[in-house]
């Protein structure tokens, strides 16, 4: 099956986490600091991914050879949809992720909320995308920008302005909160389903049915993970085709989670969902490889012993240490690796590296053209918009 992977991924699980950690490190800061709403979909400074294949695009003999920073951007930051929208059958009366049963009658007005953005992303790509009201702060991509917020201090629901918008159902998860808001909504009569919070590939295609049966377009559903499904494996056999064969010459890759203002800077190792991530990537999770669980405040003995070839950051986390220059400023013990060293930095927008979510074979095939033909990708992209 496309789904299946080595082990589950609690990406949820290690964000929140790394929240909790935040508060902890730096009573001032507050909880980690989420997307900036004001400009969902803007990447300074990114090359959208050249139509070529990645398959046809000639990557360098060692990959440890390449120098600079690079960034990884989806050609577009639209959510695909199909040509025709599903007409929901309802009522529909489905068992939640909480073991809860829920009955929905309309699908007219829904929100879809987590802390991740994959929920407002599953329902676009299912073709609902008109029915959604409102989104939550991780939802950046550009149908749903300009939609009113229902989140405030990052990830907290606000019960205010979820019934201002009179939603006819809300499918969110545990990842956010608090719960008490779940439940007013539900004294107040609204549908809430509740999915599971765990994101990762494996993930994909049970959250897509979860979401397409909760509103009434199971067929939708069906057709959507399998469509997702056959762009994900394409992607991988491609990536397959260009990263080393063995093991001694594979990068060493860790995912660094960063945020200057708050001074939070964490490694994300086994069961975080960058582990998965970057054994997509055909890499090796260092991390994972010194004994990481989850997702643990970064120390300079620790980033030293993983000796990693290239560091993963969130775009926007990048940008609150003042780039590359800033991080190595402020992550001293990060220069002593080779990818201090080479300055091997990629990037991605916090809205899509760890969003596991329809769009995640173009994450992946984004990715691995920042990390094994940066140049080759955007010459050629800069040649696409040339012509």
């Amino acid at each position: 099956m496309p789904w299946i992977r080595s082990r589950p991924h609690l990406l949820l699980r290690a964000v929140v986490l790394t929240a909790a950690g935040a508060i902890a490190l730096t009573a001032c800061a507050g909880p980690v600091p989420a997307p900036d709403s004001t400009d969902a979909t803007a990447v300074a400074g990114c090359t959208p991914a050249s139509a070529t294949p990645l398959g046809d695009l000639d990557p360098v003999e060692d990959p440890r050879s390449i120098t600079g920073p690079s960034s990884a951007c989806l050609s577009s930051e639209a959510i695909q949809t199909p040509e025709t929208a599903p007409v929901p059958q309802l009522p529909v009366t489905v068992t939640d992720n909480q073991g809860t049963e829920v009955t929905v009658t309309d699908a007219s007005r829904i929100l879809a909320l987590d802390m991740s953005g994959t929920l407002a992303a599953t329902v676009f790509a299912l073709g609902l995308g008109d029915n959604v009201v409102g989104r939550d702060t991780s939802t950046g991509f550009d149908q749903a920008a300009d939609l009113p917020l229902v989140t405030q201090g990052g990830h907290q629901l606000n019960a205010e302005s979820i019934l201002g918008l009179d939603p006819s159902v809300v499918i969110t998860d545990s990842s956010i909160g608090p719960w008490d808001v779940v439940l007013q909504l539900r004294d107040a009569g609204i549908p809430v389903v509740v999915v599971t919070p765990q994101r990762s590939a494996d993930t994909i295609g049970p959250l897509i049915d979860a979401v397409a049966e909760a509103l009434g377009v199971p067929a939708a559903g069906t057709a959507l993970a399998h469509e997702v499904a056959a762009r994900l494996a394409q992607i991988e056999e491609q990536i397959a085709a260009i990263a080393p064969v063995d093991d001694a010459d594979r990068l060493r890759m860790v995912f660094l989670y960063v945020r200057g203002a708050a001074n939070v800077y964490y490694l994300f190792g086994e069961e975080s969902g960058a582990d998965a991530l970057i054994r997509s990537l055909g890499g090796i999770d260092v991390a994972s490889e010194i004994g990481i669980q989850g997702n643990r405040p970064l120390t300079a003995e620790a980033l030293v012993e993983a000796a990693p070839d290239l560091v993963l950051v969130m775009t926007k986390g990048l940008e609150s240490v003042g780039g590359v220059d800033g991080l190595l400023d402020a992550v001293p013990a990060l220069a002593e690796t080779p990818a201090g060293r080479n300055r091997r930095i990629v990037d991605m927008s916090d809205y899509d590296i760890l969003s596991f979510g329809p769009r995640y074979p173009e994450v992946l095939d984004a990715l691995a053209r920042a990390i094994y033909t940066p140049e080759e990708s955007e010459a050629d992209a800069g040649s696409d918009a040339d012509g």
